[in-house]
Formats: structure tokens, C-alpha cells, sequence
């Protein structure tokens, strides 16, 4: 086990797999199905799922239930609790449902919601600023995944880029549209496509900081026409700011598309305390509305801790709207009615920033405590997010196999916790690369979102895990962990 190098000699990366979706293309010439006994789907080829989505399902078949979830600490979850926090406004618990509202809403959202997004991000961000949103510049989507595919759909034939680690969800949303092979493993990688170009250089002097003239290079060597990235970072808890964040939103202005995935714009930890309460956005530096090629996702997901709800919005110039009109009326139809219209007064500029407030104070205090009950076992985090709930735990200090995120995840499955394994932050659309090479291969997401009783959960999870090594050696562990999903 000390000398695995290959996924052959892992259980955990067998499983993984033999997944629908996730075997090497080209080397299964049949369509796949979850459960390969059974027929396959003339002309139909699996995805592959999401990091979240597989760990779900892995977690089922261990015993996870989302009926009684809290049974289990769920530390891979990408979402915020939703209950009350101190000193927040009180939570949403019923809504007013009119006849109309009954009726379809159009594919851009409700021109009510589309005002009120386009107010608040004028208000927060883009105060004596000669120009400014409207509701033309706004499009109300159902969920930021939905987002991005309608954004997905749009993109020409041009080159994209996005660094990793990054969002597990941009590897398959822009596979679902464009045809992505997998990247070698040079310092700096853009593989070129018919369509797409990726950057899997992550590893630099300024760990996890975007290298702003890299990647001017990068557009002129390359030919790219669009940048994708998470800002704040998912799932290392960066962030872009200041004159790095000011020149990214720039080459908007000088033929390169930026879009940026703000969902975690809410959830910064300053030092300072009179900073509680500010956020951070690209709408900041953006000169035109309708010039600049700035394209922002965000929503109530995260920042108003409602991700039930699937109201969200992207923001940019209005021929993107107009697009994304069109591309949503074949993808997904709009975002639910009723709701859209109870998110109006959420939107309150006022409320708005009483939520930041609570939900600043509440995050840091969580993260704070996670980051120091890892360090009492030994888990120092390399870089400490001061953004978003997530934390980039780095593992290559274990002993094999538990040095690999694959394997820890298993491990703590049988612990009932649940973490984000690295390598679903990777670039492998095409999964060819052997999974140990994977820059990401040692690394765990962990997140803080969810109430501290759980998080207390799972830290105790990982306690128990680590004093097994100790008490019993390695032989425990890397195998044992039950069959295949089954549907």
C-alpha cells in the first residue's frame, strides 16, 4: 500500500471507475449505465457525475439518508445552513402565491426580481458610477449550474479556459456542450480542442493566486476568447481582489470574456472587524455595463443561505440576456414563479447587508474553530481560506493509503462523514489520466457550512480515523468498502 502508483492497486479508485461516467473514454465502446449488467441506452453516454453528486451516492450506499441526514456529518455538501443564525433577519417560512404567479414566468425571470437584482448590485457596487444595471442587464435562472449551462450554451467556437482547482461542476457543464480532451501534465497546460482550452496550472510561488500576466500570455499564446473562474476560489476559500481583480474584469475590455461565479461573495473573514459587512464583486471595476464582456452568476443559493429555493440570476450586457433568453427557453424553462416574486424584498439593499453581517460573523467563527481542531490533529491547512466555507485540506503528510483523497473519503464513509475528495477539482473530461498523477490526487474539500454540531461531527470522524492508524498501522485500511451503486 506505502508503494501504490496506480488506481489498479486501489479499491477506492476501482470504485470510482466503475461508476457510470467516470471510465477512461474510448475505452468502453458501449453506452453506460450506472449498473453495467443491465441493457444500455442505444446512442446515450453517461456523464459522469459531479464530486458532490458521487459522494452522495456513495454515502447512500453506505447507509446516508437524506431523511435523517444529520445522523451523518455531511462535510462534502456544498451549501450553507439554512436555519437561524444571531442577529440575522428572520428565515423565510411562507410565501404569498397569487393566481398569476401559477402561470409560467418568463425564461429572464420576473421583471420585478430582474429590478431589484439590478438596484442591489448598483447600490453595493456601482455608486457615481455613470453607468448602470437594469433589469435588461439581468436573467433570472434556476440554480447557478443552470446558469452556467445556459452561458455554456452561448459560447461559439472559441477557445475556454479555467484554472483549477476549481468548481467540480465546469468540467461537465462544458463537456455536456463541447467535446474536452484531457490535459498533459505540463507547469502550464492548454490543450487545444475544436472548441475548448484549459489551464491546469495551479502549483506556483503565489499558491492559488491568479497570476494576472500569466494569463494575459496565456490569451495572446493561446487564442483564448473566454475565462471561467469561481471568485471567491471553490474550493481553496481564495480570493481575487483589489488591482488583481480590477485587471481580470479589464480584459473584458480588450476582446477576452470573463465569467466569473460569484456565489460566495458574501463569505469574507477580514481581520478587521469594521470590514464585517463588505462584499466583493467584479461589478466594482466593470466601466460599461453593456461594453465590458463581464458576465456574473450568483444567487440566493449561498449568500442568502436558501438553496432550496433555485432562484438565481446572471448579470451582464443585454445581448447576453437576450441569449440566454433563448438558450434558457430549450434548457430549462425559467425559475420558479412564486418564489421568484418572495425574493424581491430579500434583495432590500438594508437586508442585504443585516445578512452579510450575521452571516460574516457566524462563518468565521466556524471556520475559526474547524481550523483549530484540525491543527490538534496535526492537519495544518497550507493555505487558510479567507473566503467561501470550504477548506483545501492537503493529506500528503498521512501514511499511504490514507495520503490520497479517494481513499480518506471511503475511510470516513465507513465513520459516517463525507467529505469532497480532490481530484473532482481536477481537469480530466476525457478521464484517460491515471488519477494518482492528478496535481489534486492528495487533497480533500472540507466544508464549514453546515451547523457546528455537525462539523464537530465529522471532525470526530477524522479523529477516529487517525487514531486507528496509530493503534492498528495501515494494514486497516484501503479496502472493505461494499459494492457498487446499484441505481
Amino acid at each position: 500500500m506505502r508503494n501504490m502508483k496506480h488506481e489498479k492497486d486501489s479499491e477506492a479508485h476501482q470504485i470510482f471507475r466503475q461508476s457510470a461516467g467516470h471510465a477512461p473514454r474510448g475505452v468502453v465502446a458501449l453506452p453506460e449505465t450506472v449498473n453495467p449488467e443491465e441493457e444500455t441506452v442505444p446512442g446515450i453516454q453517461h456523464p459522469g457525475s459531479t464530486g458532490v453528486i458521487y459522494c452522495s451516492e456513495r454515502a447512500i450506499a453506505n447507509g446516508f439518508s437524506y431523511t435523517a441526514q444529520h445522523e451523518w456529518a455531511n462535510l462534502g455538501q456544498g451549501a450553507p445552513e439554512v436555519g437561524p443564525i444571531p442577529n440575522a433577519p428572520e428565515r423565510p417560512k411562507t410565501i404569498e402565491m397569487s393566481l398569476d404567479s401559477l402561470e409560467y414566468a418568463p425564461t429572464t425571470g420576473v421583471k420585478a426580481l430582474r429590478e431589484a437584482v439590478a438596484n442591489l448590485y448598483n447600490v453595493t457596487y456601482r455608486q457615481n458610477k455613470a453607468s448602470q444595471y437594469t433589469y435588461e442587464n439581468v436573467c433570472i435562472v434556476p440554480g447557478g449550474r443552470a446558469g452556467l449551462s445556459r452561458v455554456a450554451a452561448v459560447i461559439g467556437d472559441v477557445y475556454t479556459s479555467y484554472h483549477i482547482p476549481d468548481y467540480t461542476a465546469y468540467d461537465q457543464v462544458l463537456s455536456a456542450f463541447k467535446r474536452l480532451v484531457p490535459c498533459t501534465s505540463q507547469p502550464s497546460c492548454f490543450v487545444p480542442t475544436r472548441s475548448t482550452s484549459m489551464s491546469s496550472s495551479f502549483r506556483s510561488q503565489n499558491k492559488y493566486r491568479l497570476d494576472i500576466q500569466q494569463t494575459k500570455k496565456d490569451i495572446a499564446t493561446q487564442g483564448l476568447a473566454v475565462i471561467l473562474a469561481s471568485n471567491p476560489r471553490n474550493p481553496t476559500g481564495q480570493v481575487i481582489k483589489g488591482n488583481d481583480l480590477k485587471e481580470l474584469v479589464a480584459l473584458g475590455r480588450e476582446g477576452t470574456t470573463i465569467i466569473l461565479d460569484e456565489f460566495y461573495s458574501w463569505y469574507l473573514y477580514p481581520d478587521n472587524d469594521k470590514d464585517i459587512g463588505k462584499s466583493i464583486s467584479s461589478a466594482e471595476y466593470i466601466e460599461d455595463v453593456n461594453q465590458d464582456a463581464v458576465i456574473i452568476v450568483d444567487g440566493l443559493t449561498k449568500n442568502w443561505r436558501l438553496p432550496g429555493w433555485r432562484v438565481c440570476w446572471v448579470v451582464g450586457p443585454k445581448n447576453l440576456v437576450t441569449a440566454l433568453s433563448q438558450s434558457g427557453s430549450f434548457l430549462d424553462g425559467g425559475a420558479n414563479h412564486p418564489l421568484q416574486l418572495a425574493a424581491i424584498p430579500l434583495l432590500d439593499p438594508t437586508h442585504a447587508r443585516n445578512e452579510r453581517i450575521a452571516l460574516q460573523k457566524h462563518f468565521k467563527m466556524k471556520r475559526d474553530h474547524v481550523l483549530a481542531r484540525l491543527k490538534d490533529l496535526h492537519l495544518d491547512v497550507d493555505v487558510p481560506p479567507n473566503a467561501t466555507f470550504y477548506i483545501w485540506l492537503n493529506l500528503e503528510k498521512l501514511p499511504a493509503p490514507l495520503n490520497n483523497g479517494l481513499t480518506f473519503f471511503e475511510e470516513l464513509l465507513k465513520e459516517q462523514t463525507i467529505v469532497i475528495p480532490g481530484i473532482f477539482f481536477d481537469i480530466n473530461p476525457s478521464h484517460r489520466r491515471n488519477l494518482f498523477h492528478s496535481p489534486c490526487h492528495h487533497f480533500v474539500r472540507l466544508s464549514f457550512g453546515p451547523p457546528i454540531e455537525d462539523l464537530d461531527k465529522g471532525i470526530d470522524a477524522i479523529a477516529r480515523v487517525l487514531k486507528k492508524a496509530k493503534k492498528e498501522g495501515m494494514r486497516a485500511f484501503g479496502h472493505k468498502y461494499g459494492h457498487l451503486l446499484s441505481s
